[in-house]
């Protein structure tokens, strides 16, 4: 990639659980067809061009190397990968949060990115992506129902210099389309400057010096026969095997111990809770009789899963009960 090309792109990172609808959110901002598009479909990290807004645009999306699911080799491969990438730094780094689901695993991708990346890689380039926004009533805004019931994704928002955005629209592809305008409106907010770091700096000498070797085997191949060492390596053909430079570049030294202790949640209880909270919810519809219980059915929630997680999760079903008996009394009191 030459110089100028990569000081016009802007470069985007997504990051979020394929639950949290990191697919969509790629497609989106690149007007691809989500049928019709790869992104997400291997457990890998994927980079992908475009246009969007009149601007030229690269998305990277990773898998959600933060999740419990995944062994620390694992993530060390698709941490690589992703700085690799987007190096030689990215414009911005969006987390795809679900406002319908715990966000244990989001919170700990802001925790990792700072400890790894530095404190401004969240603080200064992080914007929450929310996705789900069509579990809210029609005329319920995302501000409020926020300020309401989920005070958990405030807080995160907050990590992130309060800024937060939302990719879906109930007004079809013209509105999709100003929401993705307005994204990269407030990317570029920030400044032209790309971030960068140490981890970033040392990825980017990595792909370059990788670059220069392959186009310099390839000349070997091409005239069986070394080449002078001292021949200059064009921009033109740097460019040429930039992607594959940076697929092929490795051995970071990921320092993740201390990120991801030894006791973290194991993959099946991991499964376990998110499926508990998909019955909790349910649970909760159905049953109004209950619903002015909320904060001591949160509690209750709470001390069952028991730890950090389920505290979170209680004060949160605490939260959807509330939401359940005040829509319920809004709907009986109209039908009267």
């Amino acid at each position: 990639m030459s110089t100028s090309a990569s000081q016009s792109e802007l470069r985007l990172v997504v990051l979020g659980p394929r639950q949290a609808g990191t697919r969509p959110a790629v497609c989106s901002i690149l007007g691809l067809e989500d049928q019709d598009s790869d992104v997400g479909s291997v457990p890998e990290c994927t980079k992908h061009r475009g246009e969007a807004a009149g601007s030229q645009v690269v998305v990277v999306s990773s898998p959600a190397w933060f999740s419990s699911a995944y062994d620390p080799e694992e993530r060390r491969k698709h941490l690589s990968s992703l700085v690799a990438l987007s190096s030689p730094g990215p414009h911005a780094f969006l987390l795809c949060v679900s406002v319908n689901q715990p966000s244990e695993d989001e919170g700990r991708a802001l925790d990792v990115l700072a400890q790894m990346l530095g404190p401004a890689a969240v603080s200064t380039y992080t914007t929450i992506l929310f996705t789900h926004t069509e579990e809210l009533d029609e005329d319920e805004q995302l501000e409020g129902y926020l300020a309401t019931w989920r005070k958990d994704l405030l807080e995160m928002v907050a990590r992130c210099g309060d800024r937060y955005h939302t990719l879906e629209s109930r007004g079809g592809g013209a509105e999709e389309r100003r929401a993705v305008e307005e994204l990269l409106e407030k990317v570029k907010e920030g400044g032209t400057q790309h971030f960068s770091c140490p981890l970033y700096q040392e990825a980017e000498e990595r792909v370059k010096a990788r670059q220069v070797e392959i186009v310099r085997q390839r000349r070997e191949e091409e005239h069986d026969s070394p080449t002078d060492p001292e021949d200059e390596v064009t921009e033109e053909e740097m460019e040429a095997v930039r992607e594959e430079a940076e697929r092929s570049v490795g051995g970071f030294a990921l320092e993740l111990g201390g990120i991801f202790p030894s006791s973290s949640v194991s993959p099946s209880s991991h499964a376990f809770h998110g499926g508990l909270w998909e019955r909790l919810v349910a649970w909760i519809r159905w049953l109004p009789s209950l619903v002015r219980r909320d904060a001591l059915m949160g509690a209750l929630v709470g001390l069952f899963v028991g730890g950090p997680f389920g505290g979170m999760v209680g004060a949160t079903v605490g939260s959807v009960a509330s939401e359940v008996g005040k829509r319920k009394t809004e709907e009986t009191e109209k039908s009267k």
